[in-house]
């Protein structure tokens, strides 16, 4: 009897046992399936903080992932200041405010626009409003490259071209189609009784917008920004296209700086100049990622 309770008690510690290795390898699985694609999405971030922070020498005798042994700024401080971008040597500063210039009015005037469109698309109905609504989402599909011409030729006839009002338009006309497409489809997940509501007591067609609806689509609303403003921001082709000179943004200004066929490569100001381009960005979703996220859960994706 007793040695029967024996192997019975030897047979379920190990068990016991089998379960817990089995959860130790699964939960190693999981973590290395999350941990290897982060270390290479990181890995060419670090490479260019890391590089930007040497000096050129040595760069030149280390490796492009081990850490800086004495940490400078004078690459960042180089290519502020004082880099030579075409026929100019003022450094990036002037081409980072063009991109704020560009950024600011472009994001709020197609979230602003977008958010009239989709309410008006989701809760009010007219003819050929379902056609008109696919001609926006068809906007959303057609490729940058497609537009170019046409555009060049509005903006000559509005004597926008090569300004920075111009890039302005061009990037609210683009950026249209997808804020309306992401506030019509929040919109819709919002109970028709709510308007109905509203509307028995009185509220007319802008007082459920601006009372009713935008109050309670902050998530959205930070999708769109979040959405815009990247897009603005690390725009090239409308950038070098529809801007010129002094009016460029700051990502044709690192192309033409990174890209200069004179003197000797300086990868550490390379490495310096693409971090300050990215900057505003990585700032961008560090503090407003989880608003992004909690948009998307939302339903800016549904429909």
């Amino acid at each position: 009897m007793s040695l029967r309770l024996d192997a019975e008690s030897a047979a379920i510690l190990s068990k016991g046992t089998d379960i817990k290795v089995t959860r130790i390898l699964g939960r190693s699985f999981i973590y290395g399936c999350l941990i290897i694609p982060a270390a290479v999405f990181l890995a060419p971030l670090v490479s260019m903080i890391f590089t930007s922070l040497k000096s050129m020498d040595e760069i030149r005798s280390g490796n492009i992932l081990s850490f800086p042994k004495a940490i400078t700024f004078e690459a960042w401080k180089h290519v502020w200041h004082s880099a030579c971008i075409g026929v100019t040597c003022g450094g990036l500063k002037g081409y980072f405010g063009n991109s704020f210039l560009i950024v600011i009015p472009a994001t709020l005037l197609s979230v602003g626009f977008g958010a009239l469109n989709g309410y008006i698309f989701a809760n009010w109905r007219f003819r050929g409003d379902n056609i008109l609504f696919g001609l926006v989402l068809f906007g959303c599909f057609i490729p940058l490259q497609i537009v170019l011409i046409p555009m060049a030729g509005l903006l000559g006839q509005l004597k926008l071209a090569g300004t920075i009002p111009g890039l302005v338009l061009v990037h609210v006309v683009y950026g249209i189609c997808f804020t309306t497409m992401f506030f019509r489809n929040y919109f819709v997940t919002v109970p028709a009784e709510i308007f109905k509501a509203a509307r028995i007591d009185g509220a007319g067609f802008w007082a459920v917008f601006f009372r009713i609806l935008l109050p309670i689509s902050w998530p959205i609303v930070m999708v769109s920004i979040i959405w815009q403003f990247t897009g603005v921001w690390n725009d090239f082709l409308f950038g070098v296209s529809f801007a010129a000179g002094s009016s460029q943004p700051v990502t044709v200004a690192l192309n033409n700086l990174v890209n200069t066929s004179t003197g000797t490569k300086a990868y550490n100001e390379d490495m310096a100049a693409a971090m300050i381009a990215a900057l505003p960005t990585i700032i961008i979703y560090v503090a407003a990622g989880r608003y992004f996220l909690r948009g998307l859960m939302a339903g800016a994706v549904k429909g």
